[in-house]
């Protein structure tokens, strides 16, 4: 099989970032590796990956960092990127979203079936949004999904894919309260083998990103959250 997806896998801890070249070959992917931030973010606008593996523990550049600069340079800002983390701290994860990360995986990798299946969903998540409702707005937000834009009175907002996604299910049904399965369906696909409390982490960082209307989202508690009638 054949896939012409381009992964770059960077990670320093030799046996791991050798494990995931040999998983990703073997599923089909192109891949590329560096062992550091800095050759990172070289190799990543040399060859153009579809998706970036990124531990967030790196030397010379950290991959917070990395993922800012991908983030910032027009070659490399629409590349998906899955966060690598050995702590799991929902402060790194909360973090990783804010500077542009789509997706993370705590390591160690426990099953790379599901990390394949993850990464699978992630890419799915690159196509376009087809819809004949391109645009709405409630409570001076708006989401056009055409443009791939959200704007608060007026102000563009920048999010990921995994934030414009959760946002554009909620405000289409204000009120509405969404359990946090149904989020992660609508934010990360349906076939993404999740923690519902990741979704907590998205909210997080959207509702952060949004200042002044971040209580538009609300948390229903027992439930999950709506967007503001």
């Amino acid at each position: 099989m054949s896939t012409n997806t381009k992964v770059l896998v960077v990670e320093d801890y030799s046996p791991l970032a050798e494990s995931l070249e040999y998983q990703l070959k073997r599923a089909g992917y192109e891949v590329y590796r560096a062992s550091d931030g800095r050759e990172g973010v070289d190799q990543a606008k040399l060859y153009l990956p579809d998706l970036v593996i990124l531990d967030i523990d790196l030397p010379i550049l950290g991959g917070i960092e990395v993922c800012k600069q991908l983030r910032a340079d027009s070659k490399t800002r629409e590349a998906l990127i899955l966060m690598l983390t050995a702590m799991g701290e929902e402060s790194d994860q909360v973090v990783g979203f804010a500077v542009g990360a789509d997706d993370y995986v705590v390591k160690p990798v426990e099953s790379y079936k599901v990390l394949l299946q993850r990464i699978k969903a992630l890419l799915r998540r690159r196509e376009p949004i087809l819809d004949d409702h391109e645009s709405v707005s409630h409570q001076n937000v708006t989401v056009d999904r055409r443009r791939f834009v959200v704007t608060v009175e007026e102000s563009p907002l920048k999010l990921t894919k995994s934030e414009f996604r959760l946002l554009d299910a909620l405000i289409r049904q204000p009120g509405r309260a969404f359990g946090r399965s149904e989020l992660v369906d609508a934010a990360l696909g349906e076939d993404t083998v999740v923690l519902d409390r990741t979704i907590d982490v998205h909210v997080r960082a959207l509702r952060k990103k949004m200042g002044t209307a971040a209580d538009l989202i609300e948390t229903v508690r027992g439930v999950g959250y709506r967007f503001k009638e």
